[in-house]
Parts: C-alpha cells; sequence; structure tokens
C-alpha cells in the first residue's frame, strides 16, 4: 500500500494492491466477515471526464448481468461514488497464462474442463447480450472447482445499434493474438458473440500448446496473421482439432456458437483441482491458498519504510496469493502486477540481478504440410540436429533454438509465414525457404528485415538479384536452376556413349519459370561447345507430351533433356521406353525423388537426375550425424537433411564470431558475413559470391539403376575438352 492508498472503502479493508493502470487501481479486500474480493478503484480525475461514469456503469451492469458459474460474480459496485469502485469475488489462483508459462501446456482432460467451463461462461455473456472482446489467458483463472472468466470491463451490447459502443469505430479493443479478424480490422459491424469464440479458439489453442495460434512478436504482424494466416494447430489432441477450426474460420458465420460448443465439450463439473488439473497447477492454488490464510492483521495504510524489508512482507504475500490476475485495473484488458524490489523472494534476503539466459532462434521457413513436406520436414530435421549438436558444445556463450513457420508450399502464404519469422527478434536467421515461389513472395519480409536467410532447395534465379534489389540478405546454398542445367549439359557432352549432335530439349510448362531457366542452361551448355539443341515445348499440364516426344526422336534426337516435373517426367520415361529411344535422358533437381522412380518403374533404368544434395553415406565426415539421425528419427537421413544441418553450423559459426562484449550480434550484418565466409560442412564445401549465390558446381550426379538413384560424382564445372583429350575432372563443391 502507497501513502495515498485509502485503508478501507465501501465496507471492505484494503490489505495490498493487486495491480495498476491508467484508469486506476485493483485492490485486495476483506469484508468483516472475512470475505476477500478484488476492489477496483477508478482514479478520481478519470472519473470526471466526459462520458467515464456511463462507461464504468455499463462495465458493472455487464458484469451484473452474467450469472454462471463459471464467471466471477460481482460483490457490489457504485459508479456514481466520487472514486468509482467495483468488487468481485477473489480466486486465489493463477490466470491460465501464468499456468502455462509456468507449467506448460493443459493435458487432455483439463483442456475439455477448461474448454467447457469457459464455453458455458460465454454462452452466459451472450445470452444476456453482450460480447467480451478479451477472451484471453490472463482473462481466465484457475480455481479448484473449475475456471472462471473475468473482466468485462471492454464488454459491450452484441447490437451495436442498442447501445453507445465504448470505443470509437476504428479502435482496436482487445488482446492481439487472442482477438479475431474483425477485430484486428476494427470491423465495429462485425463484431458479435463470434468473435469471442474465435478468441475462444485461441485460447483453447493456447492453453493446449503453450503458444499463440497465430505467434507473437510486433503487433502489425500479428494483426495481419490473424487476418491471413492459417492457425498454428501443431500439438493439438487429435479429438479437438475439428472444434477449433470451426471456432478459428475467417468467417464470423462458419464459427459455432458457444452454447454449441458447451454442449460438445460438456464434462462433470470438477469438485476439486485435483479432479482437473495437473499436480503442479493444483500446487500452486494450494500454496496461494494457503497463504491467503496466513494474511496478518489488518493495519490502516502500510507507509513504506526506507530500508529492505526483512521478513516476507504483507504485499509479497498478497502477490504470491495470485491477487494479480482478477480485474484489469484500467478496464482495458491490461494486468499491471505489483512488484517488490526484490523480484518476489519471500525469504527476506536481497537477491542480485536475475540470471540472463542468452537463448536466440534459428528460424525455419519450410512447407511442412503440403506437396513437398518431404523436403521441408527433412530440412526441419536438419535444423534441429544442428541446434542439438551446437547447444551440447561446452563453454557456449549462449545456446539456440527453433521455430518454424510452415507455409505449406503455398505461394499465398509465403509472406505471411516469413513475416511470423522476421517479427520475432530473437530469430537470428532464416534457413529456408524451402520452395522456390514461397520464397519468393516472402522476399518483401526478408528483404525488409535484412537479416539471413539460408535456402538450401529454393534454386529460382530471382531469389538472388541486386540489379533489382531483391534478397540482397538471401545466401544460397545450393546452385541456381539455370546453372544447374548448364552443369547437366556439361556432363552429357562428357559422358555420352558417342559425341551428341542433337540434343533434345522439352519444356513443360506446369511450373513456367522451373522450367525455362533449365531450357536456358542446357541451351547455352550445348550451344557454348558446338552442339545445336532440337528445343519442343508442351504447354501446362504437359498437354501433347507423347505425341511431341514421337516428334523429337523422329526427328533423331541423341540425347533427352527433361526440363519439367516428376509427373511429366514420368510420362516422358515410358513413352521413350516404349519407342525405343536408347540416347542419354537427363532430369533435374525437381524430378529427383521417390515419385519418379514408383511412377516410371523399369522406364526409370538410365536416367540421369542432378540434385543439390549429397549422400551422407558417401561422405565420412558425415558418419557421427547419420548416426545421431539413427538414434534420434530412426532412419537415414532424407535428402535435404545433411544441407540444412550444414547451414546452422555456418550460421552460428559466424552469430558466435560476432558476439563480441556479452551483446548479441546486429542481425542485419550476418548476410554480409556469411557471403565473404568459407565454411567444411558435413556435405561439402561452401563459398559465396557477392550476390549470395554458391561458388562452384553444386550439383551431384546420380543415375537410376535397379530402381535406385546411384551417386556418380558432382557434375562437370566446363565443357569437355575437345575430342581424343580426357575430360574434365569433377569439382568439388564450393571450390
Amino acid at each position: 500500500m502507497l501513502p495515498a492508498d485509502p485503508s478501507a472503502l465501501a465496507g471492505y479493508r484494503l490489505l495490498g494492491r493487486l495491480g495498476a493502470g491508467g484508469m486506476g487501481v485493483v485492490y485486495l479486500g476483506r469484508t468483516d466477515a472475512g470475505e476477500l474480493a478484488a476492489v477496483k478503484v477508478t482514479l478520481a480525475d478519470r472519473a470526471e471526464r466526459p462520458d467515464f461514469r456511463s462507461r464504468f456503469r455499463r462495465e458493472v451492469e455487464a458484469a451484473r448481468r452474467v450469472v454462471s458459474p463459471f464467471a466471477v460474480p460481482v460483490l457490489g459496485a457504485d459508479p456514481d461514488a466520487p472514486e468509482p469502485w467495483l468488487a468481485t469475488a477473489f480466486v486465489p489462483g493463477p490466470s491460465l497464462g501464468e499456468a502455462i508459462a509456468e507449467h506448460g501446456p493443459l493435458p487432455g482432460p483439463s483442456l475439455r474442463v477448461l474448454g467447457g467451463a469457459v464455453a458455458r461462461a460465454l454462452a452466459a455473456v451472450h445470452a444476456a447480450g453482450l460480447v467480451h472482446r478479451d477472451v484471453k489467458p490472463g482473462n481466465v483463472l484457475l480455481a479448484v472447482d473449475g475456471p472462471r472468466l473475468i473482466d468485462f470491463g471492454i464488454a459491450r451490447s452484441a447490437d451495436p445499434d442498442g447501445e453507445t459502443a465504448l470505443t470509437g469505430t476504428d479502435m482496436v479493443v482487445g488482446t492481439p493474438g487472442f482477438l479475431a479478424p474483425e477485430q484486428a480490422e476494427a470491423r465495429t459491424g462485425d463484431i458479435g458473440p463470434a468473435s469471442d469464440v474465435f478468441a475462444f479458439g485461441c485460447l483453447l489453442a493456447y492453453a493446449a500448446t503453450g503458444r499463440p495460434p497465430f505467434g507473437t512478436g510486433a503487433v502489425d504482424a500479428l494483426m495481419y496473421r490473424t487476418v491471413h494466416a492459417e492457425p498454428d494447430l501443431a500439438g493439438v489432441p487429435a479429438g479437438l482439432l475439428p472444434l477449433l477450426r470451426e471456432c478459428l474460420a475467417k468467417d464470423p458465420a462458419a464459427r459455432p456458437t458457444a452454447e454449441a460448443l458447451a454442449a460438445r465439450l460438456v464434462v462433470d463439473t470438477p469438485g476439486t483441482a485435483a479432479d482437473w488439473l495437473p499436480a503442479p497447477v493444483v500446487r500452486t492454488i494450494a500454496e496461494r491458498s494457503a497463504r491467503m490464510l496466513a494474511l496478518p492483521d489488518i493495519d490502516p495504510t502500510n507507509i513504506p519504510a526506507a530500508a529492505p524489508p526483512t521478513g516476507p512482507g504483507r504485499r509479497r504475500f498478497l502477490l504470491l496469493a495470485g491477487g494479480a490476475g482478477v480485474l484489469a485495473a484500467g478496464g482495458g484488458g491490461t494486468w499491471l502486477a505489483l512488484r517488490d524490489g526484490d523480484g518476489g523472494r519471500t525469504d527476506g534476503k536481497q537477491p542480485g540481478p536475475p540470471p540472463k539466459t542468452r537463448k536466440w532462434t534459428i528460424g525455419v521457413q519450410a512447407d511442412l504440410s503440403g506437396p513437398g513436406k518431404d523436403i521441408g520436414q527433412a530440412q526441419e530435421r536438419g535444423v534441429r540436429l544442428a541446434v542439438e549438436a551446437f547447444n551440447s558444445g561446452k563453454d557456449k556463450p549462449f545456446t539456440l533454438d527453433v521455430k518454424v513457420s510452415d507455409d505449406r508450399g503455398d505461394q499465398s502464404r509465403g509472406a505471411a509465414a516469413a513475416r511470423v519469422l522476421t517479427s520475432d527478434p530473437d530469430v537470428l536467421g532464416i534457413i529456408g525457404p524451402s520452395h522456390d515461389y514461397t520464397g519468393y513472395a516472402a522476399l518483401p519480409a526478408y528483404d525488409e528485415a535484412r537479416l539471413p536467410v539460408l535456402t538450401v532447395s529454393a534454386g529460382y534465379n530471382l531469389l538472388t538479384n541486386p540489379v533489382l534489389g531483391q534478397g540482397l540478405s538471401v545466401v544460397r546454398l545450393c546452385t541456381q536452376h539455370n546453372y544447374a542445367a548448364l552443369y547437366l549439359a556439361y556432363h552429357a557432352l562428357a559422358k555420352s556413349p558417342r559425341p551428341l549432335t542433337r540434343p533434345g530439349l522439352l519444356q513443360d510448362r506446369t511450373d513456367d519459370n522451373y522450367s525455362w531457366q533449365y531450357v536456358v542452361g542446357a541451351s547455352i551448355g550445348f550451344k557454348g561447345s558446338g552442339v545445336l539443341p532440337h528445343p519442343r515445348v508442351v504447354p501446362a499440364g504437359a498437354k501433347r507430351l507423347e505425341r511431341v516426344l514421337g516428334e523429337m526422336v523422329d526427328a533423331g534426337i541423341d540425347a533427352y533433356v527433361h526440363a519439367g516435373l516428376a509427373p511429366s517426367a514420368v510420362r516422358a520415361a515410358r513413352t521413350l521406353d516404349k519407342l525405343g529411344f536408347t540416347g542419354m535422358r537427363i532430369a533435374g533437381q525437381h524430378v529427383y525423388g521417390d515419385e519418379f522412380l514408383r511412377g516410371a518403374g523399369a522406364a526409370a533404368e538410365g536416367w540421369v537426375v542432378g540434385a543439390p544434395i549429397v549422400p551422407p553415406g558417401i561422405r565420412k565426415q558425415a558418419a557421427a550425424f547419420t548416426a545421431a539421425h539413427r538414434a534420434r528419427y530412426g532412419t537415414d537421413p532424407a535428402p535435404y537433411t545433411g544441407e540444412a544441418y550444414d547451414a546452422v553450423a555456418m550460421l552460428a559459426g559466424q552469430v558466435e564470431k560476432a558476439f563480441k562484449g556479452g551483446r548479441r550480434p546486429d542481425r542485419t550484418t550476418l548476410p554480409g558475413l556469411l557471403k565473404k565466409a568459407t565454411f567444411k560442412g558435413i556435405m561439402g564445401d561452401y563459398g559465396f559470391k557477392e550476390d549470395g549465390n554458391l561458388t562452384g558446381v553444386g550439383t551431384y550426379v546420380y543415375t537410376v539403376r535397379n530402381g535406385r538413384y546411384e551417386p556418380l560424382d558432382w557434375a562437370p564445372s566446363a565443357p569437355p575438352k575437345p575430342a581424343g583429350t580426357p575430360g574434365p575432372s569433377s569439382s568439388p563443391q564450393g571450390s
């Protein structure tokens, strides 16, 4: 209590402050009968502002209209007092946010009790003709007999024309990360009970996973993701996923009602905390309840002494009793907990500064659930293994964590997925994107943030374009598609059983940018050696593919380069096999994979395929990594896992070098350091040009034998020498 604080108010003896905000103070009060209450008192100068008393009166009326065992009841109020006040029952338990932060996500049975109770409370709110508008972890208290919904400070009528709204029509009201799209965009006319249901979905997802479904970070980023991005529901129990997806629908009309949710989550009312909460949370409630019983005698206003306290102190008891989670002092959904100078110690000792753990984050943007999920998941595994390896080292000045953003391989999600990572100040670098076009869509976000982006699979040429000022922070550990095709043309010229005179180039426009880059690169390689290719193009969907291939064989092609994706490569392999074509058949990165082997079957035999990956089994440097992957995941590493591992190791090495004097390095300086660095990784050696592209070849060549990809060597970096002289030696990656 401060010198200016009253010792009593309206029959309540005030024991201490629970919180304070710009609008007033929340005290812990006790009646003569021993009943505890949270007493919210508004400052006198605020009370005299126009319309304030009417707003406060609406809050009181709203709280009184809600009748539910899972909503904190109003014990008394006086909106007309010189300093308007409101008292509600005090719950000596932690907020949901406190419990999750301290003890982690709730288990399935607890989630159903939590969801059922909060849904019943919201149903009562909506039945009273109100919208809560701030359903968040801090506004749900965990009590022995179930959760309690609190704080109706910004509640309003569900009918926007039925009464004057408490805020302006252009003001966003609520807590970012736990509000609906219509709230994020301040679409006042669309805000209604369905908005609370969206927030309920966010709350339940947070309780299940320990993280908000739309991430954390800057407010504008949270708002954007709420409106445009899909929620992150990884880790939510399968039985709750359909319900949460319905709650988090962007369209308010598609969401269920709170009453319907309560019916779907109906559970027996818990008798005690032990019946519905994990043991650690039960202990927290028990400890706080015990401290409530140990409150000392009530004294008048306690004037702070100059000397530090020598005992636990009344205010410290109150803070530990969970009082900072009952009402928002300003009526706007923001809690300011009372803090003593000793950081909450109850032993009377004055500790030094709290220990600071340096823990920074490696971001991963990848397709983890879309058509390219195999590649994206492989890269995520590589990142996690590299982070674990780094953290296990001795005398590390910091540790690393991993934050993942799934773009699902959908170009329209690329920018939003990137901003999940760029808005987090603890993210020092990005591994990914795993896909060409989600990467290109993400470029504006990464260019703006200027943090390093290391991709091991996106070969789209426009990801790095200094002329256009694009991709200035991108460091590419793989070859651009056009250069990869150039090197494969050199391989064909060097390894063909007979000199090539008319190689065929087929461009399948299903992925127009990729196939065009491959045709251009291969054409340059052949023409530079004096060989004129025979190019043909088929429309998207590989329409007329078989007919065009027949025409190419009739025209006398003696090699075939497939500039397209795996589905059309399967058709090409089968067609060429039927036509009896025996020349070299070549394809690139987007054909490499099991889809081609399974689809083409025996017709795939003998095909040459290039990709920016090395088999870990042929690299002795990768032996420990392979063993670690087997121990962790039970399988050998998939393609792109080792390359992602190398990317993290390289980035972490530069962060260590830049770490000076205990200060975090400026992440915007890291791209320049990486581009100047050379690195010996488990999968090869890496070096970079000024534009962030890989020096050397970076394309490994495989041939299909017995239904498997058999590794050959690095593709050559130069055309073969004239006939009669030895062919070029293979160029190591990064040389």
